[in-house]
């Protein structure tokens, strides 16, 4: 199931495993294992990346990272298929993914030579990008009347869906908020007429899509294929240009 009313759907190049990820999600479907669950693969496969990035064992980091990537798409997934939505899994996914965009980048420092200091320039780069993309994502879901579960503001935690309990939701949303409240900000601020665009044309979604945590997962890991991995920091950094590219477009072109 996609998000978006098939009028409006783009090629993702962020999600290129997203047919994996119907599989696992329709593979599970009649069994107990919960979205959560899956999450949880997810954040399994991430920390054997960390490990196999640490230990230069790059095409082994390089698969876990794209499982990792794939294992995210089938969370989501596999709560449309059993009509389960849930902010519980919204927020967890989100939380995890942050925390893990962390260590990847910290596992790389660790195997490179580069001051921490740019480290954390590629962190705030890459998490930039992708609340870039997600940003005009939710607005185009939300003026299509697409996916719902993601908010445009988080400003006040949502009333809990059935199945899930409202302390979880409150406790889950007071930890996204502090994780992503800067990013989300600062991306507010660069374009705060977006939210009244007209729905974004496939072309731009497609090529803003490079900016997705998928991509950025896939270039790691072909990064880690052609053991250039002292320059994925480097690259993350000079790849955050692309935010001022992407906002200017918006505001220029498609405004």
């Amino acid at each position: 199931m996609s998000k978006l009313p098939k009028q409006y759907q783009f090629i993702d190049l962020s999600d290129y495993g997203r047919f994996i990820a119907r599989r696992i999600a329709y593979a599970l479907k009649n069994t107990t294992v919960s979205p959560i669950q899956v999450t949880c693969w997810f954040i399994v496969s991430g920390l054997f990346a960390i490990i196999c990035i640490v230990y230069n064992f790059n095409l082994a980091a390089a698969f876990f990272l794209i499982l990792k990537s794939i294992l995210d798409a089938a969370d989501g997934e596999l709560s449309r298929v059993k009509n389960m939505p849930s902010y519980t899994g919204r927020y967890f996914d989100s939380i995890a993914d942050i925390i893990l965009n962390f260590l990847f980048l910290l596992a790389f420092w660790y195997i490179t030579n580069i001051s921490i200091v740019y480290m954390l320039l590629a962190f705030i780069g890459i998490q930039l990008q992708g609340t870039l993309y997600n940003y005009y994502y939710v607005i185009l879901r939300n003026s299509v009347n697409g996916d719902l579960t993601s908010r445009v503001f988080e400003n006040e935690s949502p009333k809990a869906m059935k199945g899930e309990k409202q302390q979880t939701v409150d406790l889950l949303y007071k930890i996204f908020n502090v994780l992503y409240m800067a990013f989300d900000k600062t991306i507010y601020w660069m374009d705060k007429k977006a939210i009244n665009s007209k729905p974004f044309p496939k072309w731009f979604m497609t090529l803003l899509s490079t900016l997705g945590l998928g991509f950025q997962l896939l270039i790691m890991s072909v990064m880690l294929v052609l053991n250039l991995e002292e320059y994925v920091i480097p690259f993350f950094i000079a790849y955050s240009i692309l935010i001022l590219f992407f906002v200017g477009i918006r505001r220029l072109v498609l405004s």
